[in-house]
């Protein structure tokens, strides 16, 4: 009976070499660790992590989101052409939804933005949002700092759509623009001032053709809303701009708005300041995944876990008191 070939694993020494050196195999390899679950997997990425971090370059992450059907995957490959062709190298970060139930994802960006996927300055790296909440991946932003290693200087995060919860994603970019439709003013009592608060631009898309009247109208009640809220910085004044990604109208308009804004950030100091904080988040959002899965996964906490669901399931224990319990289980443990 012939033996089974094992996988070629490579090292940590040749990962992170493949990365700094721009190998886009070694990127993906190195992004999948991060995102699996396994421990061995979890210690290997962490140690490719932290030497990845220590390598500093200067990059901008520009997270873009919107509401349904206004065309992120195509606006994206439109300003993401135009980025390339002024010399950049560009990653794309997708995140699609996950179902509730089966946890999966259709990944279907990739084949959407075909011809930025041809480009040889393009990583697109599809990727499911496996329920996390706050409109990225449970591993976004180590995802970030990889692409960043790898020579990516222009990183993109496209979220996975409008939603009150969407705000996660100012925790890991430096700019973030909102794609909006033409006629989707009226929408803004949905979209939750959150999300608008911490737009740095706003885009409405698709204005060509007989949708142009429209898309003049949506502008003025965005730029409207916009002047309500107090200023994300006080030099920078945010704007609305009119794009169609089939003209190419606006996009080197907002591309320049994206550079000026991010280039002001830096002079003053308040681009580190905002790397440092969301150093600070990670380091916390990290430390909460730890520590769950360390809770969870101790034998006194789970010698008790189903009969302390049963009984609150059965209305004699209150949730309260049933995580007191649990938590005090796993305190005994210590």
């Amino acid at each position: 009976m012939q033996k089974s070939v094992k996988p070629y694993e490579p090292g940590i020494d040749e990962m992170v070499a493949g990365i700094l050196g721009g190998d886009r195999q070694m990127l993906s390899r190195a992004i999948t660790l991060i995102e699996s679950s396994r421990k061995e997997h979890e210690t290997k990425a962490h140690d490719i992590l932290d030497r990845c971090l220590a390598v500093k370059k200067e990059t901008i992450r520009i997270g873009i989101t919107g509401s349904p059907g206004a065309g992120k995957s195509t606006f994206i490959e439109t300003l993401g052409e135009t980025i390339i062709n002024e010399g950049h190298r560009l990653a794309v970060l997708a995140i699609d939804p996950s179902s509730s139930r089966s946890r999966g994802s259709i990944l279907g960006d990739k084949a959407r933005m075909e011809k930025l996927a041809a480009r040889s300055e393009a990583f697109i790296r599809p990727t499911p949002s496996s329920g996390h909440l706050g409109g990225t991946s449970p591993k976004t932003h180590e995802a970030i700092v990889l692409c960043e290693s790898a020579g990516f200087d222009v990183i993109l995060v496209e979220t996975v759509g409008v939603g009150q919860s969407e705000i996660m994603i100012d925790s890991m970019v430096d700019f973030i623009l909102l794609l909006m439709l033409p006629g989707s003013g009226d929408e803004l009592q949905g979209i939750k001032r959150g999300i608008m608060e911490i737009a740095d631009a706003i885009a409405i898309t698709k204005a060509d053709g007989n949708q142009g009247a429209l898309a003049n109208v949506s502008k003025a009640d965005f730029a409207a809303a916009l002047h309500m809220l107090p200023p994300k910085h006080p030099f920078h004044e945010r704007k609305v701009f009119l794009t169609s990604a089939i003209t190419g109208t606006g996009i080197t308009d907002v591309w320049q708005e994206i550079q000026s804004t991010v280039t002001a950030m830096r002079n003053r100091g308040i681009l580190q300041e905002r790397r440092q904080e969301q150093l600070k988040q990670l380091l916390h959002t990290v430390l909460d995944a730890m520590l769950k899965s360390r809770f969870f996964s101790d034998p006194c906490v789970q010698g008790v876990q189903s009969e302390i669901e049963r009984l609150v399931l059965s209305g004699t224990l209150s949730p309260f008191s049933g995580a007191k319990s649990l938590l005090d289980a796993f305190q005994r443990a210590e």
